[in-house]
């Protein structure tokens, strides 16, 4: 992996937002609700999806490779520390 968050501000931020996001979203999975739940749960994945899409992949020359920090931040979306 050519990229760490030790050397990179911006990204080290923008993956950390998106943990918080990816909590968030689980957190408004999981919450009873009527159909206001599955507006703001989407809304919440879909700033997740927009926040990891803005980190790199782990390894440039693979396309189906996955964003730097990947497991960590689906970990989150399902409610795993």
């Amino acid at each position: 992996m050519t990229n760490e968050f030790s050397f990179n501000m911006t990204q080290a931020k923008i993956h950390g937002l998106s943990v918080q996001v990816g909590e968030l979203f689980a957190d408004l999975y999981r919450a009873p609700g009527g159909s206001l739940k599955g507006a703001d749960s989407n809304e919440a994945l879909e700033a997740y999806k927009s926040l990891r899409r803005l980190l790199p992949r782990e390894y440039h020359w693979d396309e189906s490779s996955r964003h730097v920090g990947a497991t960590a931040a689906h970990k989150a979306t399902q409610g795993v520390s």
